[in-house]
């Protein structure tokens, strides 16, 4: 796949114990788009955090949270990322999506 130029970031935020069909949320988002041939995504688990009803999710040892809170980033072009946002936001009954411009320097495989 070349993926050069602009592009569009998907961000999305849930939390680690947020499931979809009985598996964790992210893994599903992450597996679909897979699936759908996208070109690639990253699930990055935060240390701190807190959402719409202002509870604090923390990795810190006193308030340990089994809910920390969770980011997957999905780069690809314009058109695959608006394709596949309709059936993601369904996926998600908590959490956000933001999309960004961006301009991809370099998409590169050791297979390339």
């Amino acid at each position: 796949m070349n993926l050069q130029g602009r592009g569009k970031l998907l961000r999305i935020y849930v939390g680690e114990s947020d499931t979809w069909h009985g598996k964790p949320l992210y893994q599903a988002i992450v597996e679909r788009v897979r699936q759908e041939g996208m070109a690639g995504a990253t699930v990055l688990r935060g240390i701190e955090g807190f959402g719409h009803a202002s509870r604090l999710h923390t990795a810190r040892i006193l308030r340990l949270s089994e809910d920390l809170p969770v980011v997957i980033e999905i780069v690809d072009t314009a058109e695959n990322i608006d394709r596949i946002l309709p059936s993601l936001d369904g996926m998600v009954t908590e959490g956000m999506l933001t999309v960004e411009k961006v301009h991809v320097i370099a998409y590169r495989s050791s297979k390339d």
